[in-house]
């Protein structure tokens, strides 16, 4: 096994969003990750559509999988149950994702799972936290990304609010704040021996990715005025343009300096740059700079701006994302079973990843590979509690 967490094992009780992120993101740095499945998400139902397998859960190809094994065990069987809790024994994280109170239901909660295993990281992700109103309460992204504030900030004045995707809420504030409570946890249990509880709720991860805002609001730097901002593209210099071939170009320059070299590159240094730290000026310089973003094409502008110092990125597609020649020198995508998908970050120089490799399903290696001994393997399979996933 490679990577820095190649001693580490986790033991995922499959969900959906951020845990199974969470828990590729572990198998991505090394860990050895099982997932366990209900018997009955393995398959998809007759006649289902594209949408109806997303939300229902029946992906077919779901790189989020990656790098684990999948094992199908029924948790409401006492010997269903009873495996997975064996399982859990020689862990040294769980992951779970359901509402508050599912997993003590079923016998597999915090208390007998620690009761058994003290060293054990118990790490729960849910959108509303394990306790407060709302916590039994059914939700999702982009119901966490309302409720704390966000949402209205990504609104434009006299439009609607729009959300970028589920990568709030689901993956940034829900999964990545999972794995780092995770790894703050095992840092802990390094020195103190023991395991303990992981709440990591969306609705919290969400409002703590804001904390720049809340710091800008009470210096007077930031309006409630949607569209009012740098950051909301209320800036000259941090702003998107839109081509004369109907693409778009990013500018990220706000330090002098740069937003100079932007503008003596489009001819507009005289007219915009005395005037760079005036907001009042800011929707006439943005209405100039958009002018002539759209006399060039999204090559020319390419060609023209892209590595110099004017902070300049184009809007790529994903396809284009993968190929562009700064993701490929540095790997930043990759290739499993014909897919395309983002590789494994962050990098380490003396414990790298290794490539990702695609989801398995060999219940037999994934028990071996876990440490159950040849004989309780063959029981577990041969009763068909475990099976494939």
């Amino acid at each position: 096994m490679a990577g820095p967490l190649s001693q580490v094992k986790v033991l995922e009780l499959r969900g959906r969003g951020p845990g199974p992120f969470g828990a590729m993101v572990l198998a991505d740095l090394g860990a050895q990750v099982i997932a366990l499945d209900r018997p009955e998400v393995t398959a998809d139902a007759p006649g289902e559509t594209g949408a109806q397998r997303m939300i229902n859960g029946h992906r077919r190809i779901d790189p989020v999988q990656r790098g684990r094994h999948t094992l199908a065990v029924d948790l409401k069987t006492p010997e269903g149950l009873a495996a997975a809790l064996r399982l859990a024994d020689h862990a040294d994280v769980l992951i779970e994702g359901n509402r508050p109170g599912v997993a003590e239901r079923l016998g597999i909660g915090p208390d007998e799972c620690l009761a058994r295993n003290p060293r054990l990281v118990y790490a729960r992700i849910t959108g509303w936290g394990q306790d407060g109103p709302l916590a039994r309460t059914p939700g999702h992204d982009l119901n966490y990304v309302a409720l704390s504030g966000t949402l209205d900030l990504l609104r434009r004045d006299g439009g609607r609010p729009m959300p970028p995707l589920n990568l709030l809420g689901d993956y940034g504030g829900g999964g990545m704040l999972l794995v780092i409570g995770i790894l703050a946890a095992l840092q802990e249990r390094a020195h103190s021996g023991r395991g303990q509880v992981v709440d990591a709720a969306m609705s919290d991860g969400i409002a703590l990715l804001t904390t720049v805002v809340h710091s800008m609001r009470a210096e007077g730097l930031w309006s409630d005025t949607p569209g009012g901002n740098v950051l909301d593209l209320a800036a000259p210099f941090y702003n998107v343009y839109r081509t004369a071939d109907d693409r778009w170009v990013s500018v990220g320059c706000g330090e002098p300096r740069f937003y100079a070299q932007l503008l003596d590159r489009l001819g507009l240094t005289a007219e915009l740059l005395p005037h760079h730290g005036n907001p009042d000026t800011w929707p006439a310089a943005t209405a100039r700079i958009a002018e002539v973003f759209a006399t060039g094409t999204f090559e020319h502008w390419c060609a023209l701006l892209e590595g110099t110092d004017t902070c300049f990125a184009p809007v790529l597609t994903l396809d284009e994302a993968a190929a562009h020649p700064h993701h490929r020198a540095r790997g930043t995508f990759t290739t499993v079973d014909g897919v395309v998908q983002p590789a494994p970050a962050p990098r380490f120089d003396r414990t790298p990843a290794a490539p990702p490799r695609p989801a398995a399903q060999d219940p037999a290696a994934a028990l071996r590979d876990w440490g159950v001994a040849a004989a309780d393997i063959d029981g577990l399979l041969g009763n068909g509690v475990v099976t494939g996933g």
